[in-house]
């Protein structure tokens, strides 16, 4: 059921699209509506905030258009079946493009959304079982993520100088033997009936009902984050009075601060 709900809402992507019609007619008018692929949480909430009271005082149409997963908003919108998606942080960009190919542009950071370890067997990160099973993300940027936020909470280390782009080869001590499962980001929150501990996105945490700040084991620091979601785009739309207009509209006090009273710590302006 979950796959064909899965189906459904990619097919219904792509129709949407094909129906707005060419990616180079609608990029050659300023005018048209920006079409802008996004997470549903916190992404879509986000957006349709904006859109809703911020869009009119730039003259700015925006179409929200939601995907379930990481790999289609930037497939789309190198198709140019979109002018920009908002939903990934640069390692996550820079990662996609080294693997599939394509030139995207980070535009601007917008919010940060602290990865989180979560658990229903134990209760605290340091009463993880010898040999428990832990579940994190299979994409490069968010493993490395996810081993480092480990490493700061002294359940593993990591062989020195392998901390920047860490993956489970990297590790250099476990002492609890702890073995790792590689799932897709958005299984993370699924898996933890059938894991010791699942490390897990914030957007598909908020999704699921977790709260990274009060409901986890170990969260990320905000500080000095380097992982903060933003607008991305093609670099001919870099400079297109759409894409400016809504970057300052994502990064406008308005925006902060519905951010912050929407999401509490769970969602970070960036």
């Amino acid at each position: 059921m979950r796959v064909s709900a899965l189906i459904a809402t990619v097919v219904t992507a792509a129709l949407t699209l094909t129906a707005c019609g060419g990616g180079a007619d609608n990029a050659a008018n300023q005018e048209a509506t920006l079409r802008v692929a996004v997470s549903p949480v916190p992404h879509a909430k986000i957006l349709n905030w904006v859109k809703n009271n911020l869009a009119a005082s730039k003259n700015l149409k925006i179409e929200v258009v939601e995907f379930q997963d990481y790999v289609l908003p930037n497939t789309s919108l190198v198709d140019k079946q979109l002018e920009a998606n908002y939903f990934q942080h640069v390692p996550y960009l820079t990662e996609f493009l080294k693997e599939r190919g394509g030139d995207l542009k980070f535009v601007t950071p917008v919010h940060i959304e602290p990865l989180a370890v979560f658990s229903k067997k134990v209760k605290n990160i340091a009463d993880l079982p010898s040999g428990g099973k832990v579940a994190l993300s299979q994409d490069a940027s968010n493993q490395t993520r996810a081993l480092k936020l480990l490493q700061a909470n002294g359940v593993l280390k990591l062989k020195p100088g392998t901390e920047a782009g860490a993956a489970l080869k990297d590790i250099g001590e476990n002492p609890k033997n702890l073995k790792f499962v590689e799932l897709e980001p958005a299984q993370l929150a699924r898996s933890l009936d059938d894991t010791d501990a699942s490390i897990v996105n914030g957007n598909y945490a908020i999704d699921a009902g977790l709260d990274p700040i009060k409901g986890s084991l170990a969260v990320e620091k905000a500080e000095n984050n380097p992982y903060a979601n933003g607008l991305v785009t093609r670099p001919e739309l870099a400079e297109d009075k759409r894409i400016k207009a809504l970057a300052e509209l994502l990064t406008s006090q308005q925006t902060r601060d519905y951010i912050q009273k929407e999401f509490g710590g769970a969602v970070i302006p960036a």
